[in-house]
């Protein structure tokens, strides 16, 4: 053992070590070294921070004295009422028990008289042919009851049985209405070998706590022996605020686009059925219209449609306007246009964005980005949510071309810690060519899909910018990318009301 850090020892340590056994509980303890548990509790964790015992949360039994029995610790348990009676008379017969009974619990008569029988007394009948009790001086051994009732009174009523008290107080429970048991976590330790060792020490108990001012000023100090202090043990880890981690991701993942030259997007959560799938050439009897895909608005259950645009657009639907596209060839309807819904995918910004440069209010070339939520009708599961961020991306040049495209997945995954990235054929209603977004996850060896890409069609691009240009366009699932730096193999866990997550998970610093 150390002698240099038993000598380091606090007050607090020093109360209980000769209390230490090699195996014991907090609440034993705190009793034998007369600190409150919470002092002892405090010694303990700094005595496993020196790694001399361990400290464990196990089941304990704690017994609680209910009315009866406090009334027992005060007024001596029933039987010693009749016995005193008994002692006095010689003669007790069994109908007046219950009028030698404390007043606390008249209805004893049958556990007390198999009190008696089982203390020996013996039980007879009377001349008149009544059931008696007969006293004789035996010698009549203390009730392990009363002991524990007395430490109980010590404790308000409440005690944590050890071994030695669990007969005393089976007997306590059998009595209607005395105690009850209950199960609660607690804390016991077990020494480690170097905690032995410090048992067996004898501890210098003079040294100085504090070095005061009067002891500089006088020179008191010298010749004393301090405490040394332990900088280097180990203490409680505080938490304090901090933001949620997700943010985190978010704030990060906005930094990468802005360093690229992007400019980010914003725009309603609640969106027309137009700007949300129209604009973007998805067909009105798509799948993804259906209310299984898509969150409805009741109040107000339509809205407005451009109108220098929503008759573009329809012409394109129906026969494909002048994008050289045969469109879908159906009627469109301008009812099914109008309806509210949450919006489906952020790329509903991105076709407003180029809206907005057919208008002159942003520029061409561009590149623009988003961060945002989304809301589709999904059932919740390990890998899908009904709410989460999608991030979004444009980038509108005469000049784009698909490897620009694959150019800048590489460098956001890069950053994200997904240095292999491949985009493989897919279909999407607005982009030709389209394609899945893959990335390699080298801790599972295998491919995973975290989104799709493409480069918008014409009947998106020369309606809504009014001229046909590469618009280069992806939509990412941010929850499935952070998920693998967090180590989450369940995405609902990212948005868990855990404290003790939110204290310890890991800070973003990729």
């Amino acid at each position: 053992m150390d002698k240099k850090l038993a000598a380091g020892l606090h007050p607090l340590e020093r109360a209980v070590l000769p209390h230490l056994k090699q195996a014991g509980t907090l609440s034993e303890l705190a009793k034998a070294s007369g600190l409150q548990e919470v002092e002892a509790m405090r010694a303990l964790q700094w005595l496993e921070g020196k790694g001399l015992l361990k400290i464990e949360t196990k089941e304990q039994e704690v017994l609680h004295i209910k009315e009866k029995g406090q009334a027992a610790a005060k007024e001596g348990l029933p039987e010693r009422h009749v016995i005193a009676v008994l002692k006095k008379k010689g003669e007790l017969p069994v109908a007046e028990i219950a009028k030698a009974l404390p007043a606390y619990d008249k209805g004893a008569v049958g556990a007390v008289t198999g009190k008696l029988k089982k203390l020996g007394i013996p039980f007879i009948t009377t001349k008149d042919g009544k059931p008696a009790f007969k006293w004789i001086e035996i010698p009549i051994k203390e009730n392990p009851v009363r002991p524990l009732l007395d430490a109980a009174a010590k404790n308000k009523w409440t005690l944590v049985l050890t071994k030695d008290q669990v007969d005393a107080a089976q007997d306590l429970l059998k009595r209607q209405g005395y105690a009850e048991l209950q199960k609660q976590k607690g804390k016991e330790y077990n020494l480690t070998a170097d905690g032995k060792g410090l048992t067996k020490l004898k501890l210098k108990d003079d040294y100085e706590e504090r070095l005061t001012s009067g002891m500089l000023k006088t020179g008191g100090w010298k010749g004393k022996e301090f405490r040394p202090y332990n900088v280097e043990i180990n203490v409680p880890r505080k938490a304090g605020g901090r933001a949620h981690f997700v943010n985190d991701a978010i704030a990060y993942i906005k930094r990468i686009w802005l360093e690229l030259g992007f400019e980010e997007m914003t725009g309603n959560h609640v969106q027309t059925a137009f700007w949300d799938l129209d604009a973007l050439f998805v067909p009105q009897d798509h799948p993804a219209r259906e209310m299984q895909d898509t969150f409805y608005i009741e109040q107000p259950s339509s809205g407005l449609l451009p109108a220098d645009m929503w008759k573009k657009v329809k012409a394109v639907h129906e026969n494909g306007g002048d994008t050289g596209s045969t469109g879908w060839r159906y009627t469109y309807s301008e009812d099914e246009a109008k309806k509210n819904l949450l919006r489906t995918h952020t790329t509903v910004l991105s076709a407003q964005s180029l809206n907005k440069i057919r208008k002159g209010l942003k520029k061409m070339p561009g590149k623009f980005f988003s961060v945002n939520t989304v809301y589709r009708n999904e059932a919740l599961d390990w890998s899908h949510l009904f709410e989460f961020y999608q991030v979004e991306g444009i980038v509108v040049d005469e000049n784009a071309n698909l490897q620009n495209l694959k150019g800048y997945l590489r460098e956001f995954f890069g950053k994200m810690g997904f240095p292999d990235v491949r985009i493989r054929p897919a279909h999407f209603p607005y982009t030709e060519p389209s394609a899945e977004v893959d990335v390699w996850d080298s801790k599972k060896k295998t491919w995973v899909e975290l989104g799709g890409c493409g480069i918008f069609r014409p009947e998106v691009t020369k309606t809504l910018i009014g001229k046909e240009v590469p618009v280069l366009a992806w939509g990412l699932g941010m929850e499935r990318i952070i998920k693998e730096y967090y180590g989450f193999e369940d995405i609902r866990d990212l948005y868990r009301n855990d404290l003790e997550q939110l204290k310890n998970v890991k800070a973003w610093l990729k």
